[in-house]
């Protein structure tokens, strides 16, 4: 039996063009999920996918990204296929036979090739936050109180009023007004 799994990483994302490629194939049951793909531990839906394999089964992924991000993932999830004696079929590599160590081993080489690509974009963004900050750009909700509100409030603070009447008069939670001292 083959079982497919598809995923995308957010909500405003289309499974479409996975499972019609995984109906192609011939997917009797299909797995799927609108999940982050960081961790295996958010993706239920493809531990739910390997657990129903059985003996000489075929698991059916449209892309390898869509399943794992990391090398020891990938090992780790190969690993499970094939502690359940079934297969691994990846639509988007279809030169790789799972089935054979040097499969299993080419598929871990893009799964570390996955990983870095995943490093490579968390470095770029951290880059880019850094960036913006050097440019003053704050990030964060807007501040509930302008500076001239917050110049108030200290004010009525050191005359002796209590957070929950400033922040009672402004609109705001007793508790931002607390945070203006720290």
């Amino acid at each position: 039996m083959k079982i497919g799994y598809a995923r995308v990483s957010s909500e405003g994302q289309n499974l479409d063009r996975q499972i019609a490629a995984l109906k192609a194939e011939g997917c009797e049951k299909i797995f799927r999920e609108k999940a982050s793909g960081k961790s295996l531990k958010q993706r239920p839906q493809l531990s739910r996918a390997i657990d129903a394999l059985s003996h000489d089964d075929i698991l059916v992924v449209a892309e390898w990204d869509r399943a794992t991000r990391s090398m020891q993932e990938g090992i780790h999830i190969i690993q499970r296929i094939a502690d359940r004696q079934a297969m691994m079929k990846v639509l988007d590599k279809p030169h790789l036979d799972l089935t054979t160590p040097l499969g299993r081993g080419l598929i871990a080489l893009l799964s570390a090739i996955a990983e870095d690509e995943r490093e490579r974009i968390a470095r770029r963004a951290a880059d880019g936050r850094l960036a913006a900050k050097s440019k003053g750009v704050r990030f964060g909700p807007k501040p509930k109180l302008t500076e001239h509100q917050q110049s108030v409030a200290l004010e009525r603070l050191a005359s002796g009023e209590s957070c929950r009447a400033i922040g009672r008069d402004m609109g705001v939670a007793h508790t931002t007004i607390s945070r203006l001292m720290a």
